[in-house]
């Protein structure tokens, strides 16, 4: 199994098997504490080559700087079947966060874990936001 990418964004959704992304980010600008982001999105692409075959278990997890997941309970379970005329099969996940709440500043990270191993870690961090600060994290994400 073959992650190809694993992005949090503004948006994202699958398309006839097309990952489609609105916004990439890694960065949160907060006017102040505690606060809640009103929505993103968790975008995945895994690739399965025919030693995947069979079911396989999948969670995410939102850790915090004390190693806490703040997400509530997110997991599912994939089949993996390969078709008999292709050499790989490509599946894309996206997981739509909404109202998530940050009680501090500090460094985040986004887990996706696959039959208990983690395979992705994608890097978040929540920042206050400076007066007049500019540039491209201007703002609250």
């Amino acid at each position: 199994m073959l992650i190809q990418s694993a992005l949090l964004c503004d948006a994202a959704q699958d398309y006839n098997g097309k990952l489609c992304l609105l916004g990439s980010f890694d960065t949160i600008l907060a006017p102040r504490f505690p606060m809640v982001h009103p929505a993103c999105s968790v975008a995945i692409r895994l690739t399965f080559r025919s030693e995947d075959e069979g079911t396989h278990r999948m969670k995410l997890l939102l850790i915090d700087e004390d190693g806490r997941n703040i997400l509530p309970k997110i997991e599912a379970s994939m089949d993996i079947k390969m078709p008999s005329d292709v050499f790989f099969y490509s599946r894309n996940i996206v997981f739509n966060l909404q109202q998530t709440q940050f009680d501090r500043p500090g460094q985040y990270s986004i887990d996706l874990l696959i039959d208990d191993q983690i395979c992705a870690r994608i890097p978040l961090q929540i920042v206050p936001a400076l007066q007049g600060k500019t540039g491209p994290t201007q703002g609250y994400r």
